[in-house]
């Protein structure tokens, strides 16, 4: 766990702790307690490296590498028109 938190920290996951902990410290001041679970929660993931901040929401965990992938080729298609009466 500890490996996880201090290793492999890029921008987006600082900003995420960052703006987090803002939004906690926002929450505490303003006595906004569902601020301070908002801002708990994006501060957790930039600070474990889970969800979003770790760069998993739009590309996922692709472990194919280019020798696994098909290498088949691509087939010519052929096409029958169809004449409606």
């Amino acid at each position: 766990m500890t490996e996880r938190i201090f290793t492999g920290w890029t921008f987006q996951r600082v900003l995420y702790f960052l703006l987090g902990a803002i939004v906690m410290v926002q929450g505490i001041v303003d006595g906004q307690w569902i601020g301070v679970l908002f801002g708990g929660y994006f501060a957790s993931m930039g600070l474990f490296a889970f969800g979003c901040a770790a760069g998993n929401c739009y590309t996922g965990n692709n472990t194919i590498n280019n020798e696994q992938k098909s290498t088949s080729a691509i087939l010519d298609v052929e096409y029958e028109e169809i004449k409606i009466k």
